[in-house]
């Protein structure tokens, strides 16, 4: 089946807000069943996801794994870390998971801006 709709997901909180981060990962695991093309952001604090080892210590009672999620999201859509919020708090290039991309407002712009796309913000 070809994909004909795009999910652009921007996640801009951390593991704090335990209730969203699971909801913006299953929305996007379950576009990615539903074989849409997701793009998903890490934003904020959830910029701390990029960093090996950082989403497995996420837990959330009756939740699913982000870890395993977030592993899924890199292997079948695009994963991207939001350069100024990776500064902020000093994650350099190099130090994400492998697969997973920096950049800015120009490109999270340039992507909800493209014909049958849908984004959300959590």
């Amino acid at each position: 089946m070809e994909r004909s709709t795009r999910l652009v997901i921007k996640l801009a909180t951390g593991i704090s807000d335990a209730e969203r981060v699971s909801q913006a990962f299953t929305v996007a695991s379950t576009a990615l069943a539903s074989n849409v093309e997701v793009s998903f952001w890490l934003a904020g604090d959830a910029a701390w996801l990029a960093v090996p080892g950082k989403a497995d210590e996420f837990h959330l009672p009756h939740a699913a794994p982000i870890g395993e999620a977030l592993k899924n999201l890199i292997e079948n859509g695009t994963v991207t870390l939001c350069s100024q919020c990776a500064v902020r708090r000093n994650i350099n290039d190099g130090d994400q998971i492998p697969g997973i991309r920096i950049a800015g407002a120009t490109s999270f712009v340039e992507e909800i801006l493209r014909e049958k796309t849908q984004a959300l913000v959590y």
